[in-house]
């Protein structure tokens, strides 16, 4: 295929990504009509259908997404690159899109992107919470960040925190003079605050561990969450325990809003790293974010 008949191809590919001539053809900022053409030019000189259409959706015929797999890593290197090149004026410029849960974003991500955004005002950030294992390729995010025994194996790894230290609390509100918990199994006897998670498929069984015991404990309680902030908040207002990082709790400890039980059965978790798919296609702010992320600071 001749060069010049490149732009067929990013139209190809705008078209695929999409599903939809509309939107592609709002994306690239050419009429309806132009993408379609284009499209009829590419399959008539390829001679082979690439897209079946109908009247509500696009999508790629087989030969389709055996094209669609084959260039979409070309152009994303092309791209990274041109990015690259550009940057290399001395500034940062883009979007570095981030997903996250909402305790790597509390304790490491904001205070990083508080200090790092004034000197890089070229630089955006569109940061997602989420609490599922995200594949980070298939929804375009450019950084993960999550528990280090969470990254997959074929992403590029760096350590962005220490080791986690978990624990049992209560608020003295709640507890009251009620016996403190001797063991884990006591936990059912208290109204315990959950936290849900789409990885586990639902409430999050509570892992303690005393030395090399292990023992999950599901608990019960009035309230459900979907982020170990709202935990933390809803202990501290004295609607039960909570079973959370030892760095959230420890400030709350100290202003007597808190307390510690069961201590001797605190396990450790692997700390937060920040995850990507490849060195080579990295760009200068992808590796500027990470830098600054990077433990210790």
């Amino acid at each position: 295929m001749a060069r010049e008949n490149y732009g067929d191809l990013v139209a190809f590919l705008a078209v695929a990504r999409a599903k939809s001539f509309t939107r592609a053809a709002a994306q690239l900022g050419v009429s309806q009509s132009a993408l379609s053409h284009a499209m009829r030019q590419l399959e008539a000189r390829l001679d082979v259908r690439l897209l079946t259409r109908s009247t509500r959706s696009v999508a790629p015929t087989e030969a389709g997404e055996r094209l669609l797999a084959s260039i979409t890593p070309r152009f994303e290197e092309i791209d990274a690159e041109v990015a690259a090149i550009r940057e290399l004026r001395g500034k940062l410029t883009g979007t570095l899109r981030i997903t996250t849960a909402d305790y790597a974003f509390h304790t490491v991500l904001w205070p990083t992107l508080q200090r790092l955004l004034p000197l890089q005002p070229d630089l955006k950030i569109e940061t997602i919470i989420d609490h599922g294992l995200t594949d980070i390729v298939a929804q375009r995010f450019d950084l993960g960040i999550r528990y280090g025994d969470q990254v997959a194996k074929d992403m590029i790894a760096v350590r962005i925190g220490p080791d986690i230290r978990m624990t049992v609390v209560g608020s003295p509100t709640y507890l009251g003079k009620r016996i403190r918990p001797k063991t884990p199994q006591d936990l059912t006897e208290f109204q315990c605050i959950n936290l849900h998670l789409a990885s586990y498929g639902g409430l999050y069984a509570w892992q303690l561990e005393k030395g090399k015991r292990e023992v999950q404990v599901r608990v019960d309680g009035q309230l459900n969450f979907n982020g170990i902030l709202q935990v933390v908040d809803a202990a501290v207002a004295g609607f039960g325990l909570a079973f959370i990082p030892e760095d959230l709790a420890e400030p709350h400890v100290r202003a007597g809003n808190l307390e510690y039980l069961l201590r001797d059965w605190s396990p450790i978790w692997p700390g937060l790293h920040a995850y990507y798919p490849s060195r080579r296609q990295s760009s200068p702010a992808l590796r500027l974010v990470v830098d600054a992320l990077r433990y210790p600071r």
